[in-house]
């Protein structure tokens, strides 16, 4: 240890110190057995007046231990440092923001029982995929709108995204590029590196250039999740008109924002192989760096846990005599 790296994390506790100085004091002064004759009999008179108190009498007061509690106690929330160590938090971690648009064109039935139901069981088998993984959730049509915050809770994501519907949404249309932006800010205040998942049945031509002009080095990569059937796919009688699968449009989105396109699928192959691609691109963003100052003020804690025990000797109460 040098000395001019020891400093204290929360210095403003050692203020403390004052007043419990001040109270010791007052505790050493009333357990003074000379302290009223001291009032009526002249000092010099006095000392010749009193009994030596026994060489056996212990040296270990209460007062003393109070005392040393109180001091080592009042370092310990001080925090006393003088050494780095890694940050608990700057191990590999990701977040992933999931973004589904919620538009009339996905209540399609094409993908039974719909494009939107699906894609919602969908977001539901992807987590189970990824336990653990920090998740937001956004939905759009033509405003984005941020729907749950990253939270490790899978089950509330599956929760609010079973009640979205376009008749929620407050704005017609469809705006992919304004989801992906709010995903890419949150990420960026979480500190956290990530991915995105779109999952839509389609978007706009403009949408991958537009997506690429706004991507920058570092951006979380942007797969997407089509959630349409080809256009050999008859949908049932009622069923709303919504666009066919545009596979290469899509895939194209999905290049400019640095990910890929998967297609959905009746079984779980399209999350599995979702999943696979999403932790790849985890493993491949760089690692969170940053140290912290040790906190030796635990270390005091035992001190002071030791120290107590003395209380429970006979004659370990402090008595404060009025």
């Amino acid at each position: 240890m040098t000395l001019e790296l020891f400093h204290f994390l929360r210095p403003a506790w050692l203020l403390l110190l004052l007043p419990a100085g001040l109270l010791i004091g007052a505790i050493w002064r009333r357990q003074d057995p000379m302290r009223g004759w001291k009032a009526v009999i002249a000092p010099g008179l006095l000392e010749h007046l009193a009994i030596s108190p026994g060489k056996r009498r212990s040296r270990m007061r209460p007062v003393f231990l109070l005392s040393a509690c109180w001091l080592f106690g009042i370092l310990a929330m001080a925090g006393p440092s003088w050494e780095k160590e890694p940050s608990p938090f700057t191990e590999d971690q990701a977040a992933l923001f999931v973004i589904l648009k919620v538009t009339p064109d996905m209540l399609a039935q094409d993908i039974q029982p719909s494009r939107l139901i699906r894609a919602r069981q969908k977001i539901i088998d992807l987590l189970e995929l990824l336990p653990g993984t920090t998740t937001g959730l956004i939905a759009y049509s033509g405003s984005a709108h941020l729907v749950m915050p990253l939270t490790t809770d899978p089950d509330i994501i599956g929760y609010f995204a079973a009640e979205l519907a376009p008749d929620l949404m407050p704005e017609p249309g469809d705006n992919p590029l304004q989801a992906v932006e709010l995903a890419r800010q949150r990420l960026a205040e979480s500190g956290l590196p990530g991915s995105i998942v779109l999952i839509a049945d389609s978007v706009d031509l403009s949408f991958s250039a537009s997506l690429a002009e706004t991507s920058q080095t570092g951006s979380p990569d942007v797969f997407i999740l089509a959630m349409a059937a080809g256009p050999e796919v008859v949908p049932p009688p009622g069923s709303p008109p919504a666009p066919a699968l545009d596979e290469t449009t899509l895939q194209q989105a999905a290049r400019a924002g640095g990910g890929s396109l998967v297609v959905v699928t009746p079984d779980d192959s399209d999350v599995k192989e979702l999943s696979r691609r999403i932790e790849r691109s985890f493993a491949a963003a760089p690692p969170q760096q940053g140290e912290r100052w040790n906190d030796a003020g635990y270390y005091l804690l035992v001190l002071v846990w030791v120290l107590v025990l003395g209380f429970f000797r006979p004659g370990g109460a402090v008595r404060i005599n009025s």
